[in-house]
């Protein structure tokens, strides 16, 4: 069993149900944190769907938009959580 089956039929559709799971989350959650974690984890899931392209076709240019998309995610991150901690 090659590698691109594996990320195409195994982890791919993993992925998505993890990424329903965290629209969930994102849509039901009890306050502002929990949204943001969730978002950063939808961010975190998509760059891992972006992975699982990459070695599946073998294109590596999408990994630098992975790499954007992961920096833009942690500095938002940073950014709401000094906005927490000023508001405190």
């Amino acid at each position: 069993m090659s590698i691109e089956i594996v990320a195409f039929w195994i982890a791919l559709p993993l992925l998505g149900l993890s990424l329903v799971l965290t629209f969930a989350r994102l849509i039901h959650g009890p306050s502002t944190p929990d949204r943001v974690i969730a978002l950063d984890l939808i961010t975190t899931i998509g760059i891992g769907i972006i992975a699982i392209y990459v070695v599946a076709t073998g294109e590596t240019a999408f990994l630098d938009a992975a790499i954007v998309i992961a920096l833009l995610s942690f500095l938002g991150t940073i950014a709401f959580a000094r906005y927490v901690e000023r508001s405190r």
